[in-house]
C-alpha cells in the first residue's frame, strides 16, 4: 500500500456513506467472513446526499460495465473494489471504495470519487446490479447488497439438503428470532464460477422472491434498505447456521415446534413463506 496522507483519510471518513461501508467491511473481515479480497458490497445512495460531500460535475473517469443497466440509469453507487481487501478500507477508504454514477442511457459508469490508481469496482458488479435491479421492483426503499463469506453458511452447505424449504427450515428451527428476521426464506442456487453475468442472472432470479440468497460452497448475498439491516440479515443467518453446525451431530432432545414458529410469525406480524411448515 502507498504512503497514505492521514488528513485525506480523515476527510474521507467524515463522509457518511464513505464511513459506514468503511466500518462495516472491517466489521466483516473481523468476523473472518471476508478473506484476502472475498467479499463485496455496493450501496445506492440518493444525489442529493452524494452532492453534501462530492462534486457531482467532476467525473475522474467513465468505466465500461459488463453489460448496460437501463434501469439504474442515473443513480449513484459507492461499491468496493475489485481485489481489494476489506481488512485494509477503513484505513485507505479511496484505494479501495469507489463512488460510481451510472450514466442516462445506461451504458457506462462514471466515477466520482475512490478506486485510486486505476482500480475497478468488484468483479461481482454485474451480481449486485441485476439484484439491485430486482430488490428494486420489490421494494423501492431498497438501498444495499452485501456478499461475504460468511463460515457456518459456507460449512452448512456441504452437509445439509440444499432445498430451499429444508434449508430454511433447519434455519428457523436454530433461533427463536430467525423467522422473525427473514419469514421469506432463504434463496439457493447451484454452484456456479462467481464474477459471471450467469451467476448474477441466477442471484437476481432468486432475489425476486428472497432478501437473501446462498451460493453453495462460497457464500451468501444479503439485502435491506440500509447497510445495518442487510448486514444483521447476514449476522442472524450466519448464527443459525453456526448454531446448527454445533448440534447436527448430536442428539436433538428438543426444538422449536411448528406451532412455536407459527405462534412466533404471529406474535411479530410477519407471513412464513408457504409451503415451509405444515399447519
Amino acid at each position: 500500500m502507498s504512503t497514505l496522507n492521514p488528513d485525506k483519510v480523515t476527510k474521507a471518513l467524515e463522509t457518511p456513506f464513505i464511513r459506514e461501508m468503511a466500518e462495516i467491511t472491517q466489521h466483516m473481515w473481523r468476523n473472518g467472513w471476508d478473506e484476502r479480497n472475498g467479499g463485496n458490497v455496493s450501496y445506492l445512495l440518493d444525489e442529493e446526499e452524494v452532492a453534501k460531500y462530492l462534486d457531482i460535475h467532476q467525473v475522474i473517469r467513465v468505466i465500461e460495465p459488463a453489460f448496460p443497466v437501463h434501469e439504474l440509469a442515473g443513480k449513484y453507487f459507492i461499491v468496493t473494489g475489485s481485489g481489494k481487501y476489506f481488512k485494509n478500507v477503513l484505513q485507505d477508504p479511496a484505494g479501495n471504495l469507489g463512488v460510481l454514477r451510472v450514466t442516462p442511457d445506461g451504458s457506462k459508469l462514471e466515477l466520482l470519487w475512490g478506486l485510486e490508481n486505476d482500480a475497478k469496482p468488484t468483479s461481482e458488479l454485474p451480481s449486485h446490479f441485476m439484484s439491485h435491479i430486482e430488490r428494486l421492483k420489490v421494494d423501492p426503499d431498497h438501498r444495499v447488497v452485501i456478499h461475504n463469506h460468511a463460515t457456518h453458511v459456507l460449512a452448512m452447505t456441504f452437509i445439509h439438503d440444499l432445498d430451499e424449504a429444508k434449508f430454511t427450515k433447519t434455519l428457523w428451527e436454530m433461533c427463536t428470532e430467525c423467522i422473525v428476521v427473514f419469514p421469506d426464506g432463504i434463496g439457493i442456487i447451484p454452484w456456479m464460477v462467481p464474477g459471471s453475468s450467469e451467476i448474477g442472472r441466477a442471484t437476481a432470479e432468486k432475489m425476486k422472491e428472497y432478501h437473501s440468497v446462498i451460493w453453495p460452497q462460497h457464500g451468501i448475498f444479503g439485502t435491506g434498505t440500509t447497510v445495518d439491516e442487510a448486514f444483521g440479515l447476514i449476522e442472524t443467518i450466519e448464527k443459525a447456521a453456526q448454531i446448527y453446525m454445533l448440534v447436527a451431530h448430536h442428539e436433538i432432545k428438543q426444538r422449536i415446534t411448528e406451532r412455536e414458529l407459527s405462534d412466533l410469525a404471529a406474535a411479530f406480524g410477519v407471513t412464513p413463506r408457504p409451503g415451509i411448515l405444515s399447519l
